[in-house]
This record gives structure tokens, sequence and C-alpha cells, in this order.
């Protein structure tokens, strides 16, 4: 029983793949609230081709907060619930486009940023939110900062995990080379795979095989960008750990779309959130960022506190990238607090 709480803890992590000063103490650890079910789920047609599965949980009549995953591709799970309050706040957990439950399952037709912009605003006003918390880690904090500039009159406030900007050094340093410092045998094998190592163009590599007619190339190279990323995801996680996921988890949608993406430059004009942060520089903005992320260093989101009067920047002094590490959740925990 042990070993299944710690595949479910493990498989969390992976699908992870946010105050005006700047705070050195470390947050409150305070514990997750308890499990609940969504009270409706269902899928919301948004384009021609695609639709995308939904998750309500908490109290409708409180205060709306949109979950924005990682990935892209990774998906929501009722997890993400535990974050909040189901008393004060109501929930809105999404897969965006061809991830987990949305439909069709890894499609990459039609799957761009500013289409995943619009679907969160499709929701909004489907359900009649008002203005919404963003609360996104990782990809999500991406996509959620793409929001915010887009429509920065719906957005009250901002949570934030694991900063990505999407600028061509974070893609670098995640796929072409930073990340060997720490993790050199699993950069190598990284490397190992490349038809043409000597081309910095990985997720282009990645993407051609991860679309190969045989489906022998499309899982070893699924299972092989997942197992990459998510060794370097936790503080702690051993390599029988991750071998051991992929008996419960099927990669494929994650590495194909966030792969897809990173092909793309997500879709996004260089130093482009940056370069819009004034839009949103009346929204308070909670950033958290562990101490020893590997996937997005804090460099990123110390940048962004800087460029944000209203922000605040907690770094997780005892966690890697992962939202449910320590000193990432209670700095999370204790940001939404401040949305009550």
């Amino acid at each position: 029983m042990h070993q299944k709480r710690r595949i479910t803890f493990l498989i969390f992590v992976l699908a992870s793949i946010a105050f005006i000063p700047l705070l050195a103490e470390s947050p409150t650890h305070t514990p997750l609230w308890p499990a609940i079910q969504p009270y409706k789920t269902g899928y919301m047609q948004v384009s021609n081709l695609h639709q995308i599965y939904y998750q309500l949980g908490g109290n409708p009549k409180g205060k709306p907060v949109m979950v924005l995953h990682g990935g892209p591709g990774a998906g929501c799970s009722p997890y993400y619930f535990r974050y909040f309050n189901p008393e004060k706040f109501h929930i809105i957990l999404h897969d965006q486009r061809g991830s987990r439950n949305s439909k069709p399952f890894a499609e990459i037709k039609e799957n761009t940023t500013q289409l995943l912009v619009e679907d969160i605003e499709k929701l909004r006003k489907h359900f009649n939110l008002g203005k919404v918390i963003l609360f996104g880690g990782s990809w999500g904090s991406t996509l959620a900062l793409a929001y915010a500039e887009t429509y920065p009159q719906n957005v009250s406030g901002i949570i934030l995990r694991g900063v990505f900007t999407a600028t061509q050094s974070e893609i670098d340093h995640f796929f072409h080379g930073g990340t060997a410092l720490y993790f050199p045998k699993e950069y190598e094998t990284l490397v190992s795979l490349m038809d043409e190592p000597a081309k910095k163009n990985y997720p282009s590599q990645f993407l051609k095989k991860l679309l190969s007619p045989v489906p022998a190339v499309r899982k070893k190279y699924a299972k092989a960008w997942a197992a990459y990323e998510t060794k370097l995801a936790s503080i702690e996680i051993s390599d029988a750990e991750v071998e051991n996921i992929f008996n419960h988890f099927d990669p494929y949608a994650f590495s194909l779309l966030e792969n897809y993406y990173m092909a793309n430059n997500c879709f996004l004009k260089e130093g482009q959130l940056f370069e819009n942060l004034g839009k949103i520089s009346h929204i308070p903005v909670y950033i958290i960022n562990g101490r020893y992320d590997v996937i997005c260093p804090p460099i990123t989101a110390y940048k962004l506190y800087k460029k944000l009067p209203k922000s605040t920047l907690i770094i997780g002094e005892k966690s890697g990238h992962g939202g449910s590490e320590a000193s990432n959740l209670g700095a999370l925990l204790d940001a939404v607090r401040k949305f009550e």
C-alpha cells in the first residue's frame, strides 16, 4: 500500500511537470486539504476538432480559481483540489487540448498557446466566473502569464510555481546541456538518442521520433523523455522508482505535446511574456520556485519578481521542481490563503 501511495505521488510530481517583498524565511508547512471529488465534470467543445475535459470542485459560490496544469500534456488530477479550502474556493480544473481526458488524445493539430488561452477564456465565460485567480506550475505558469497578459481585466490574482517563460535560454538549459551540470548521466542518455547530436534542436528531433509510424519507436522515445524529466523533477527519486512509474502511467501525450511545444518555441515570440508584463503590473502575483529546481532554475522567477511591482517571491529552500515537495508545497498553500 505504501508503494502504491509513493507511485501516486511520483506521478503527480511528473504532472506538476507563485508577496511584495522577497521573503527569506521558510513558509508555514500546512497539510493539504482533505481529498474531494468534483461536483461536476464534463466536456466543452472548443473547436470542430477539440473537446476539453473539465472538473469543478469546492464551493460554487466561492472565489473562482483556475488551475493550469504542467507539461504541456500532463493533464489535471483531483489531487489539485487539495491546495484549496473547498468551502472558500470554486476550483476549476481542465485538461488542455490533447491532454489526459480531453479529446482527441495526444492531438497536436489546432494546438497552440494562443488557442489554449482562448480555451481558458471560453471556460471562464461558460461558467460565469467573473475575475479569476490563476494557479499554474511549470508550463502552467507560462500559460497563466499568457492568459493574464491577454485578459488582464479578468484576473484577480496569480500564483505561479516553477516559473517557465519559454525563452530560448530556458529551452536550451533544459534540452541542450544546462541540466548536464547536475544530471550528467541522464543528459548523456538523452544525447545518445539523437540522430544528429551536434545539432542543438533536440525538441524537433524528439518530435520526429514521437510522430514515427512505428509504435515501438514512439513508445521508446515517449518513455525516454518522460524518464528524463521525472528524474530531474524531484529532489529525491531513485532510478527504480522512475522505471516503476511507467508501469502505471502512459507518457505518450505528455512527451509528444511537450516536445511539440518546445520545438515551436511554445508559439511565443522571444521574450514576449516579459515584454508584456506591464499589462499585469496591477495584479497580485505570488511566485514560488524551488531552490534546487533543475528544470526551471530560480533565476527566471527572480527576474519576473523584479519586473512585477505587486509580486512576492518565495524560494523553496528544500525543494526542486515538484509542487508537492515540502517547502514548495508550504509556500503554495500560504499563497492560496492570501486570497481567502
